[in-house]
């Protein structure tokens, strides 16, 4: 499963939030899920890219290991893939 994530650093808190909602109707869901993921840890040396895939392993229940990057090491907006 691949999401979107808009990360926040440096962040008092810690925490995964889901910002889209999938609707409710006949045809399937394209909108893509969009999460907002907080956590403390300061952009330097890939210290707040580590601490967003241990969120997102927390939050979905699987291994670090299994949370992967696609795309957006560097960015605010983050394409994650997530092994099931």
């Amino acid at each position: 499963m691949k999401i979107s994530v808009i990360a926040k650093t440096n962040a008092k808190a810690e925490s995964v939030e889901r910002v889209t909602q999938p609707t409710l109707g006949i045809e399937p869901v394209t909108e893509p899920v969009i999460y907002k993921v907080s956590v403390k840890a300061v952009p330097i040396d890939g210290k707040a890219n580590r601490a967003i895939i241990k969120a997102l392993a927390t939050y979905f229940d699987v291994a670090p290991t299994d949370v992967r990057i696609v795309s957006g090491e560097t960015a605010k907006k983050k394409i994650i893939e997530i092994k099931n």
